[in-house]
């Protein structure tokens, strides 16, 4: 979204309000496929995890205890990223109807620090895919 939907908006209109409803629009159509694929995600996840793990013990020992860890951050992730498109979201398209473009500016920088958080947490749970394929 970033890198291809929001400065793709500036090549339709300058005009803040309508650039915002725009983004909203594409986002909340994107929201609509990223749902269930981020459910398949996690429940292929869980299962692909019961082949390195019989027990719940097996979460802290190796490879257990990467599983566990990849399992906290992908939470996270699912936190953040409802927080941000959910609330945040909501609330830039709102206050760019509305017209307030100082509020908007200081929602959006959070908004962006989420989004850098997300990808941040994805290039981790990458990492520890890979490292799970490792042997110790």
């Amino acid at each position: 979204m970033w890198f291809v939907v929001v400065p793709a908006s500036h090549l339709i209109t300058n005009d803040e309000p309508e650039r915002t409803q725009i983004v909203g629009k594409v986002a909340k159509k994107f929201g609509q496929l990223t749902h269930p694929t981020l459910a398949v995600l996690v429940i292929s996840g869980l299962y692909n995890a019961s082949w390195y793990i019989q027990t719940v013990g097996g979460l802290f020992e190796y490879p257990g205890t990467i599983l566990l860890t990849k399992m906290i951050l992908v939470a996270a992730l699912l936190l953040l990223t409802y927080v941000n498109n959910l609330h945040l979201g909501r609330r830039i398209v709102r206050l760019a109807r509305e017209g307030k473009l100082d509020t908007l500016m200081e929602v959006r920088k959070r908004s962006r620090f989420l989004s850098i958080a997300n990808l941040s947490l994805m290039i981790a749970i990458l990492v520890l895919a890979v490292m799970v394929q490792m042997p110790p």
